[in-house]
């Protein structure tokens, strides 16, 4: 998965951005932008479709990626509209109007400005920082997500296609089956029921082969969903068996816990939630406003000027209700962290149960049952070729042998599908809409966000 950007930290650290050297071309630019389009990078027929190829269209074409970076403009944005000064208020003020058949005692304007005390906007711009950071880390978990289904997408193909190559194979086998018992017929070492049988598993094989042609179509329409945009028609090529070195559940585990992004994005929250308290302790000191005013006195005609300062003095309402409410928070998604390391070592553990058990069957059916099928083929066609068996069971045994190749590609279907699970941080379906970053329940219905 190095193709896949990183965090530069680990996320118990709890630094507020995950990855600030990163910056994704394709969606941090305008947030609101157009409908991607065919361009020259797209794939057309006759370019053969490689993952790479893939994965860099997903990343251009994928709406989910674009949703997800838009998220985290969201957050910046608050953060900006968070830190913003407020602003001043001015108007029109008029007293005592008609005091001696006069337009009034006073008539003038005023300006009016809070200032905010204790760092509250400070406070507040570092608290949707850190929510940025958070969704930060939701981008990248969505785009490990992409990638890992597209992977996995690609090889599902490959092994498709393998499955209908063997399938043909399979109905070769039996048309050939089909003629074998003809010509027993016509010798008198067939009745017309075998003929019939004959032919009857000739057409369950044949219907064999549509399905699983249409199998493969659905798997490459399952792929270009995950790529956004359309593909050709060859087929894909590359190994869906390799020897690639085995995992270790322990060192997958240490990995997990040190580089998942949905442990980074629930540290960050936990950092924004600390925040949180630290503002709303803050809200009960009183902000200062300042009034001052200029105009005319008509009574005692001359221009004469006012000064005002009033604060809010926190008797009742000293935001006690709020800390409460943001303590919980707090402690709520520190609980949060623990709950999605545990979620994250039963998955891990299910999934390696899959790929283990696949790994066993994969490295049994290449150095055993394979060659011992293929081997007793083998020896009944050279028995037939030395009129010591029939070539029905040959056919037999031929058939047998394309039948555990077909459990073979399945166990090699299931064995990728499980290790890119594991290596991609267990973070699988690319056409999940990525979340907001704000648990429901937390403080976030202000006018001005704080």
């Amino acid at each position: 998965m190095d193709e896949l950007p990183k965090p530069n930290m680990s996320p118990h650290e709890g630094i507020p951005s995950p990855f600030p050297d990163l910056r994704n071309e394709d969606h941090q630019g305008n947030v609101l932008t157009e409908v991607p389009t065919r361009t020259e990078d797209d794939l057309s027929d006759g370019e053969p479709l490689s993952l790479q190829r893939l994965k860099k269209l997903a990343r251009k074409n994928n709406p989910t990626l674009i949703q997800a970076w838009a998220l985290v403009e969201v957050e910046r944005a608050k953060a900006l509209q968070a830190g913003l000064y407020p602003n001043p208020i001015g108007g029109y003020l008029g007293d005592q109007i008609n005091v001696k058949n006069t337009i009034g005692e006073f008539q003038g304007g005023f300006v009016q400005q809070e200032f905010v005390t204790a760092g509250k906007l400070e406070l507040s711009r570092q608290k949707y920082l850190a929510r940025a950071s958070a969704s930060e880390y939701q981008a990248l978990a969505q785009e490990y997500r992409v990638m890992n289904a597209i992977v996995i997408q690609y090889y599902r193909l490959l092994g498709f296609q393998e499955r209908v190559s063997i399938q043909q194979e399979l109905l070769k086998s039996w048309q050939d089956e089909l003629v074998t018992m003809q010509e027993r017929f016509n010798v008198g070492q067939a009745n017309k029921a075998d003929i019939h049988r004959a032919r009857v598993q000739v057409q369950r094989q044949q219907l064999t082969v549509m399905m699983a042609e249409n199998d493969l179509q659905l798997e490459r329409e399952r792929l270009l969903a995950l790529v956004g945009t359309s593909l050709p028609s060859e087929t894909v090529t590359g190994n869906l068996a390799e020897n690639l070195p085995p995992i270790l559940f322990d060192a997958a585990l240490q990995r997990l816990l040190r580089e998942s992004p949905e442990l980074g994005l629930a540290h960050a929250n936990v950092r924004s939630d600390q925040i949180m308290v630290q503002r709303e302790k803050m809200e009960p000191i009183p902000n200062i406003k300042i009034r001052g005013s200029a105009g005319r006195n008509y009574i005692e005609t001359q221009t004469v000027y006012g000064v005002m300062a009033f604060i809010e003095i926190p008797i009742f309402d000293w935001n006690q209700g709020t800390i409460q409410q943001a303590r919980a928070d707090l402690r709520r998604q520190q609980s949060e962290v623990t709950l999605i390391e545990l979620r994250l070592r039963r998955s891990l553990a299910e999934q390696f149960q899959r790929y283990l058990t696949a790994l066993q069957h994969i490295i049994s059916y290449r150095d055993e049952i394979l060659p011992e099928s293929e081997a007793r083929y083998r020896t009944q066609l050279l028995s037939y070729q030395a009129d010591r068996e029939t070539w029905p069971a040959v056919l037999e045994a031929q058939r047998d042998f394309f039948m555990l190749r077909l459990e073979y590609i399945d166990q090699l279907i299931a064995w990728r599908t499980a290790r890119v699970a594991i290596e991609g941080l267990l973070l699988l379906d690319g056409l999940q809409a990525p979340q907001g970053v704000t648990p429901p329940g937390h403080i976030d219905a202000n006018p001005k966000p704080r």
